[in-house]
């Protein structure tokens, strides 16, 4: 086999779906916290989803100069829908259960104590391949 045909699309690992269970506040029968499916996204999905949560404000006194400014917690919430399989938040009739109308306020809604969501975000950004965090970089650089 040639260097070249190791790269072919043939020879990619398919990266399986997860699972993970946000909220002890959904369980099933067994009394056991409901696991949710997520798939991995592309990184071309990851850019846009970066794109979308970054704008560019004006810098304080300084006219005709802007910095960009991203909002992590959109990104992360974002990133979580976009990541969901099952349950599906798009869904119309669970969005009017919990009375909200986009899929980020549904996740908010779902998952609504702090401290699970905080977890989740960490899971979530490890299972996406994100296996150093902000924290851990900021320490990096201080060292």
């Amino acid at each position: 086999m040639s260097n070249f045909s190791k790269f072919m699309r043939t020879n990619k690992v398919v990266r399986e779906n997860g699972q993970y269970a946000p909220t002890m506040s959904l369980t099933g029968e067994d009394g056991q916290p409901l696991p949710w499916e997520f798939r991995h996204i592309t990184s071309k999905e990851n850019e846009n989803i970066r794109d979308s949560c970054t704008m560019e404000v004006q810098v304080t006194g300084k006219p005709n100069v802007f910095r960009q400014k991203f909002n992590t917690s959109q990104y992360l919430s974002k990133l979580i829908v976009a990541s969901t399989v099952v349950p599906d938040l798009y869904d119309k009739e669970l969005q009017d259960s919990y009375g909200v109308m986009t899929p980020e306020d549904l996740l908010y809604a779902i998952v609504d104590d702090a401290g699970e969501y905080q977890e989740f975000c960490v899971w979530m950004q490890k299972f996406q391949g994100f296996t150093r965090s902000l924290d851990d970089k900021v320490e990096e650089a201080k060292n």
